[in-house]
């Protein structure tokens, strides 16, 4: 007996769309998937995202669904994250429309193919690196971001030409949900889809064979992501969380530096992939900084951050127990320090005298959590981040540009950014990604392109030259080598104009 067909995607939406709020999503199925899969690879093969005009089309879209249904994402991620609608405008929506539209002002010029310098044998001939598109890619958002980290990389793929499947995070239900509805009605529907995939069910998902993973995550699960494409030989971009150090200097502008930073940390009730996650502050500036600190905190949230409708909640409660754990087990609360279970509320919270050994320094910390620890010059700082795994962000305040030239040299990171915090990590114009232990490849503008791109080496030759060429061919003679020699000797004189292969 055959087994019965799997739903068709627009039975599956409306499932989604009849799912009650608060209600976990209907996931995707294996067999779903396979279906969705075979479907982009159809329409990619067809070669139905190669044109220029499609793309554009897409691009668009995007930015059409974002503005007719800003009311909607506000509302999913007040839901999911008690986001404020200023964050959710600023932090998701703006990034992603931002990147649309570079992409399509751009898009003319990251398709045309690149001419590269020739040499003597390809004098009359073309030389070209021509981008093409990787097929059909996974993108694998996060929750921390739930819209951000989905569209942005979508942009990217969709500018490269490729068909992609998403899969948001099942931790915010409201946004997926959101995206689930909204996708197969701005987008192409046999090249574009989402799913919704448990982490634990993303292996067996990314075995399906994909061109390119995309994944936003922490370290543990990027490298399950890892291990599974590694298994189809699938190449993979992680950006991955860890411990972003905030170097603060002596010679530093403690007001700015203090709401630079505190904006940094606690917006979406801390739960970023590029706050800074401690702060090395030097030894004589230590009191004031947190004095400021507790000033600061009252301007931004009130005397009572719990009432405060700038201020979020943590996204469900592992992350608020796992949060609350190392709150409680590592240094001194200064500021802040009240939970409520209740709401998943933690009050911003400052820690002094904490220990490189404790709790809240060995993970990264996806929370409204600040520890400081002291140092007493920058030789101490430059030590303690190195010795450390490479951070996706390292950040340095001071006043003095030899200490800011000291930390942007003397450490290693996915990206480094001086007298302010996350815009290096939102900029079009800047690649970003991580090093090491925090991910590989990178993304944003261009460099999104260039990610869920191939770059094919292209020569188009001619029939001519052919009394220079001959001396590669059968029988090999002694005097022919020594003509190749002698013109290999002249190609490193002159940067390779006297090559004859």
């Amino acid at each position: 007996m055959s087994r019965p067909p799997s739903p068709t995607p627009a039975r599956w939406f409306k499932a989604l769309r009849r799912t009650r709020l608060g209600d976990p999503c209907l996931k995707t199925y294996p067999l779903e998937s396979v279906d969705l899969l075979r479907r982009a690879r159809v329409a990619f093969q067809a070669g139905r995202t190669l044109k220029e005009n499609f793309r554009l089309a897409q691009l668009e879209a995007v930015v059409q669904m974002l503005e007719e249904h800003e009311c909607d994402f506000v509302d999913a991620l007040g839901r999911d994250l008690h986001k404020p609608r200023f964050e959710t405008v600023v932090s998701e929506l703006i990034l992603v429309k931002n990147e649309a539209v570079y992409a399509i002002n751009n898009l003319k010029k990251w398709m045309q193919p690149q001419k590269v310098e020739r040499n003597l044998s390809t004098t009359l001939d073309d030389c070209l690196v021509i981008s093409e598109p990787l097929g059909v890619v996974l993108i694998i958002g996060t929750w921390c971001s739930p819209v951000q980290m989905c569209l942005v990389p979508l942009v990217g793929a969709i500018a490269a030409g490729n068909c992609a499947i998403i899969s948001p995070s099942e931790s915010t239900v409201h946004t997926t949900e959101l995206l689930h509805r909204l996708i197969p009605s701005y987008l192409d529907n046999e090249c574009f889809h989402a799913i919704l995939a448990g982490l634990s069910d993303l292996p067996e998902v990314i075995e399906l064979k994909f061109d390119h993973v995309f994944f936003t995550g922490n370290k543990e699960d990027g490298s399950k992501i890892a291990l599974a494409a590694a298994r189809t030989l699938t190449p993979v971009t992680l950006i991955l969380g860890g411990k972003n150090p905030c170097y603060v200097d002596q010679h530093c502008d403690i007001f700015t530096t203090v709401q630079r930073i505190a904006w940094a940390r606690f917006h979406n009730a801390g739960q970023s992939l590029v706050a800074p996650d401690y702060i090395l502050c030097h030894t004589d500036v230590k009191a004031r900084l947190v004095q400021a600190l507790k000033c600061c905190l009252m301007e931004f949230y009130g005397s009572n951050p719990q009432e405060s409708r700038s201020f979020g909640r943590i996204v469900n409660l592992e992350i608020f127990n796992r949060t609350r754990g190392i709150l409680w087990r590592s240094g001194k609360v200064a500021v802040g320090g009240h939970v409520i279970e209740a709401e998943k509320y933690i009050a911003p919270t400052v820690l002094t005298d904490v220990a490189e050994s404790d709790p809240v320094m060995q993970k990264e910390i996806f929370g409204p959590v600040l520890p400081i620890l002291t140092v007493n010059n920058v030789d101490e700082a430059i030590s303690f981040i190195n010795k450390q795994e490479k951070p996706l962000c390292v950040y340095a305040y001071s006043t003095n540009g030899k200490v800011i030239s000291r930390l942007m040299s003397e450490t290693c990171s996915g990206s480094f950014c001086s007298n302010d915090c996350i815009l290096q990590s939102v900029m079009v114009a800047l690649p970003f990604g991580g090093v090491g232990a925090s991910g590989m490849g990178s993304f944003h503008g261009r460099y999104s392109f260039d990610t869920f791109s191939h770059k094919k080496s292209c020569l188009l030759r001619s029939a001519r030259f052919e009394c220079v060429t001959y001396l590669r061919y059968p029988p090999f003679e002694e005097r022919n080598l020594s003509l190749m020699t002698w013109a290999s000797s002249l190609s490193q004189k002159s940067q390779g104009w006297c090559q004859i292969m």
